[in-house]
């Protein structure tokens, strides 16, 4: 009598089991405002990638792009031997170009196991029919410069980041 109750509750704790594992466990992430303000240049308007690469300095994540026209992601050269052999989705990271000048402002979003281990935030920007800078900016992400300014080296005058609550 007791055996055949234990296993009726056989299938319950197999399926509860399956449900329970069947979920994929995401790394907490923290919401970052990230300011890009660009040089007083003429032409048109930048794409910029925002990419997390890893402690040996290879790409592992996109995490914003600044230009929603596909097309011309392959001028920045780097980053596109990383994305354009995956193809990820990227619609939901992505926004206008900026122009000489302007400033743009968007939400990035970076998982909290890769602060202060050693990763890398890489700003490159490109600009039709004039340079590429494949490292415009960059700096190791520690929580120090996640709450900073950075100065850059191309078109991108500086950037500021801002963790948000």
């Amino acid at each position: 009598m007791m055996i055949k109750r234990y296993f009726k509750l056989i299938p319950i704790l197999l399926v509860s089991a399956f449900i329970g594992f069947g979920f994929s466990f995401k790394p907490k992430e923290s919401h970052y405002k990230c300011m890009i303000q660009m040089t007083n240049y003429t032409g048109e308007g930048a794409y910029i990638v925002i990419s997390l690469l890893n402690t040996e300095g290879e790409y592992e994540k996109t995490l914003y792009v600044q230009g929603d026209d596909d097309e011309w992601y392959f001028d920045i050269t780097d980053w596109w031997d990383f994305y354009g052999k995956r193809r990820t989705n990227l619609d939901a990271i992505t926004g206008a170009t900026i122009s000489g000048g302007e400033r743009a402002i968007s939400v990035i979003d970076i998982e909290d196991d890769k602060l202060d281990k050693g990763y890398t935030i890489r700003f490159e920007s490109a600009v039709e029919d004039q340079e590429y800078y494949k490292d415009d900016v960059e700096f190791e992400l520690t929580t120090d410069n996640v709450k900073g300014k950075t100065e850059g080296d191309g078109f991108i005058r500086y950037i500021r980041m801002m963790p948000q609550k």
